[in-house]
């Protein structure tokens, strides 16, 4: 009798879909938000899972969270007091607290159970969310940064795609909020999709950071089990400019995909992304 194969397909568009071989399902549940699976894949290990959608993987994770932590905190020159929006899974915590500056990181999740089951079954990217310097508060994201103002030298939005709790955070009052809730010379950067698959949300999304921020760059990197695998990154700054930083005072860090000689580069667009933005 054959061995049956187990295989976990995400519908990344209506007409392409994203499939791997699965071994066991660790974990599922139904959140108050989301349905919330761990999955143990063949190619990419533990996999998590929300409403149907990868989030990220122990395999890949350090492509995403460290292209969402770095450019931004190499940006800001004495980024001490961070927020991270969404990321419940800790990634970005982690990576924030590679910087020796930062004093506090506070993760602002609206789930409490992707942080639970992240810390259980994914504790190499979760592993830094009990460190001191780290908050976590269980709230809103958007509720949370109406209700500060002046608080954070950096601002990192590292939402699920614009669906379910997510929607908020990809509308012009979110953007408008945030730059209140950074200090005079703040900065932010929020995931913002495929270039292949959501030009409208990226073109929507660059050009209403545009409207309320000085300097607003987009970024791409290359995430290999998001849709497309090209991935794009909006930045809004108050004060610096990412373009113009100094890369050789950028300290080389633990790291596996970014470095100094990367930062300006991953703001060097394809031709096909420059249109998207004009």
């Amino acid at each position: 009798m054959a061995e049956m194969e187990l295989w976990f397909t995400e519908q990344q568009t209506p007409d392409l879909g994203f499939t791997c071989k699965i071994t066991r399902t660790i974990y599922t549940a139904k959140t108050q938000y989301q349905d919330l699976a761990i999955l143990e894949t063949k190619q990419f290990g533990r996999m998590l899972v929300l409403d149907g959608a990868v989030q990220t993987t122990i395999a890949d994770e350090f492509c995403y969270h460290e292209l969402i932590s770095h450019v931004p905190l190499f940006t800001h020159p004495n980024p001490k007091k961070v927020a991270v929006i969404g990321g419940g899974d800790g990634g970005v915590i982690r990576e924030i607290l590679k910087h020796d500056e930062v004093e506090k990181a506070y993760l602002i999740e609206i789930d409490r159970e992707v942080i639970e089951a992240s810390k259980k079954y994914l504790p190499e990217i979760s592993c830094a969310l009990d460190d001191e310097r780290a908050e976590v508060i269980i709230t809103d994201g958007i509720k949370f940064v109406s209700e500060n103002k002046n608080m954070f030298d950096v601002i990192i939005v590292d939402s699920t795609d614009p669906v379910g709790p997510a929607v908020g955070l990809f509308q012009d009052s979110f953007y408008k909020a945030v730059f209140e809730c950074l200090k005079e010379d703040g900065l932010f950067v929020a995931q913002t999709e495929s270039p292949f698959y959501d030009q409208e949300l990226i073109k929507n999304v660059f050009h209403a950071v545009k409207s309320i921020f000085p300097i607003t760059r987009l970024y791409l990197g290359f995430i290999p089990t998001y849709p497309s695998g090209l991935w794009s990154f909006t930045l809004g700054s108050k004060k610096y400019d990412p373009l113009e930083v100094d890369i050789s005072k950028i300290k080389r860090i633990d790291t596996k995909y970014y470095n100094p000689e990367l930062h300006k580069a991953l703001f060097a667009l394809p031709t096909f992304v420059q249109e998207i933005i004009k």
